[in-house]
């Protein structure tokens, strides 16, 4: 199994980015997903997750409004869409995919995923 993320760069404030997370190894339709970012001297935080089967979808507080996770089954692939960006959102963005649906409170808990992406880099100049 593994997670590809890729859509990662450089943007001004007030600009946009978006962030793919492509599964390969087996199908994750009804599985929870979760986009993570980690900053320089800073403890990985959640950013977004998806619980499975029913698409439900948690954010974090600093970026909803602004942040959208959504899938492509056809694709087997996630998104992360990231609207009016800020340099706080600077800092590496990984995608994450349990095996199974869970407890929607549970997508910010890194540790309910098996599967982790490599990370991919997003600035934020002001």
């Amino acid at each position: 199994v593994q997670l590809q993320a890729s859509g990662g760069g450089l943007v001004q404030a007030g600009g946009s980015l978006r962030l793919s997370c492509a599964a390969s190894g087996r199908t994750f339709s009804r599985s929870a997903m979760g986009w993570f970012r980690q900053a320089p001297g800073n403890e990985r935080e959640f950013v977004a997750g998806l619980r499975g089967s029913s698409n439900m979808i948690l954010y974090a507080s600093s970026v909803k409004g602004r942040f959208t996770l959504s899938r492509d089954n056809s694709k087997n692939t996630v998104y992360l869409q990231m609207n009016r960006l800020k340099p706080e959102d600077t800092a590496v963005y990984f995608c994450a995919a349990n095996q199974n649906t869970i407890i929607l409170s549970a997508v910010t808990d890194a540790t309910r995923y098996a599967y982790w992406g490599q990370g991919t880099q997003v600035t934020v100049s002001s």
